[in-house]
C-alpha cells in the first residue's frame, strides 16, 4: 500500500473512532465490517477507501475533520478549524456582506498602509496582513454562497 494510501486509511479509522462504530454505521448506512475495510491495512483491502459522502456525514458529528485535514494535508493545503459554521444561513444576505466586504477592505487598506510606511513589510507585518487577506476571504465565500442562493 502506498504512503498516501495508509495515511488516508489512519485518518478514516480515527473520524471512525471519534464518532463512535455504532453511531457511524448509522450516519453511513454501512456495516461494522465495511467500515473496517475502509481503514483496514490488509493487503486485500489496499484499494477500498470510504466515500466522500459517507466521510461528508461522519464529519458532521464528529469533533475533527479528520480525513478533510489529511487529504489538505498531502496536498500542502492548511485548513483553519473553528467551531464558528461558515455558509450558515444568516439574516441579510447579499446586503450585509457588501457592508462587511467594504469593512474588512478597509481593515486591510489600513494594515498595508501602516506596514509600508517605513518601505518594508516584516514577518509580523506580512502576518497581520495575511488574517486580513483571509478574513476578507472568508466574507467573499459568504457573499458567493448568498447570491447562489439567491440565483436558484
Amino acid at each position: 500500500m502506498s504512503a498516501m494510501g495508509s495515511y488516508l486509511k489512519k485518518h478514516t479509522e480515527a473520524l471512525v473512532k471519534d464518532v463512535g462504530i455504532e453511531p457511524a454505521c448509522q450516519l453511513t448506512g454501512k456495516s461494522k465490517a465495511t467500515l473496517g475495510r475502509y481503514y483496514s491495512d490488509h493487503d486485500e483491502h489496499a484499494d477500498r477507501f470510504i466515500p466522500v459522502d459517507a466521510v461528508a456525514a461522519l464529519e458532521e458529528a464528529a469533533s475533527y475533520p479528520h480525513v478533510t485535514a489529511a487529504l489538505a494535508e498531502l496536498k500542502g493545503i492548511s485548513l483553519e478549524f473553528s467551531a464558528e459554521r461558515r455558509n450558515a444561513k444568516e439574516e441579510g444576505g447579499v446586503n450585509k456582506d457588501v457592508i462587511a466586504l467594504s469593512q474588512r477592505f478597509a481593515m486591510l487598506m489600513a494594515e498595508y498602509q501602516q506596514s509600508i510606511e517605513d518601505g518594508v513589510i516584516t514577518v509580523n507585518e506580512a502576518k497581520r496582513l495575511l488574517r486580513e487577506t483571509t478574513q476578507l476571504q472568508k466574507v467573499l465565500i459568504d457573499m458567493k454562497m448568498h447570491l447562489e442562493e439567491e440565483s436558484s
